[in-house]
């Protein structure tokens, strides 16, 4: 009993390890090998190995349309909360005003809040106000709740520049705008990366605020949605492990370059 408890005390990490990122890759390698399923009315029951489903991805009636949909709404969504997002954190970390603390605290709540609550509320103001539901109510929607996650990173980044950098600036008579374009932006430049590809991801996954606000308009995780009932098409776990695969060999090459980067500061040195 003792030898058995060291052993487990001594593994216990790693078993947990383990299993955990067993548990996370599951339905990651069953998307993956029912891409490749021979499916006919459902996708349910694997039924052999073919390539057809990625050769014609587009073979399933609007699955790529979703897709594309998925995309135009994460893009610019993206954009503009990146955008409001940057201004609003650069004014709340140099600039002293009225209700600082109260705008920072209501720029939390969405994060905070339930997507069904947020989704119900959009859904009720866009009908009040009597705008017609589609592509541009999701987009101001993913807007919103995007807009929080971008401050939150890219605050984080402002905190931390060091303003002796700007004062240089300013001491060589560079510009306002000058300083902002050659110092500020250039440091603030991976903290802005980071809130976008954030915004992106948190955009082309939501389905719940999604659904409330879209009416006809159909996303990628819409489709999904209303496809499980019969079995999700292969076509659309080809795009989804597509997108997994590309967003893994981004990861894997930004690690890669990283590290080259250090390695060669370090000869340098």
């Amino acid at each position: 009993m003792t030898t058995f408890s060291h052993w487990f005390g001594r593994y216990a990490i790693w078993i947990y390890s383990s299993l955990a990122l067993v548990f996370l890759l599951v339905p990651i390698a069953y998307t993956i090998v029912f891409s490749f399923n021979d499916s006919r009315r459902s996708n349910i029951v694997w039924r052999g190995f073919t390539l057809d489903n990625w050769s014609q991805v587009c073979a399933s009636q609007g699955v790529c349309q979703a897709f594309a949909n998925s995309l135009v709404v994460g893009v610019v969504a993206t954009v503009l909360a990146t955008v409001l997002g940057t201004m609003i954190a650069i004014a709340l970390v140099r600039f002293r005003f009225p209700f600082r603390n109260s705008t920072t605290l209501l720029l939390f709540l969405p994060m905070a809040t339930p997507e069904v609550v947020l989704g119900a509320g959009l859904a009720a103001e866009f009908l009040t106000a009597g705008v017609q539901k589609g592509i541009v109510t999701v987009i101001l929607a993913h807007t919103m709740f995007c807009i929080s996650f971008v401050v939150v990173t890219v605050r984080a980044r402002v905190a931390s520049l060091d303003p002796a950098l700007e004062e240089a600036g300013r001491d060589l008579y560079a510009s306002p705008a000058q300083v902002f374009a050659r110092i500020t932006f250039p440091l603030l430049l991976p903290g802005i990366i980071a809130a976008a590809l954030l915004s992106f991801a948190l955009s082309f996954d939501d389905f719940i605020i999604t659904n409330f606000n879209s009416g006809a308009f159909v996303t990628f995780p819409k489709y999904v949605y209303t496809a499980a009932a019969r079995g999700i098409p292969a076509e659309a776990n080809v795009i989804a492990s597509a997108v997994f695969i590309i967003a893994l060999v981004v990861v894997v090459a930004s690690q890669l370059s990283a590290a080259a980067r250090r390695k060669r500061l370090a000869r340098e040195d």
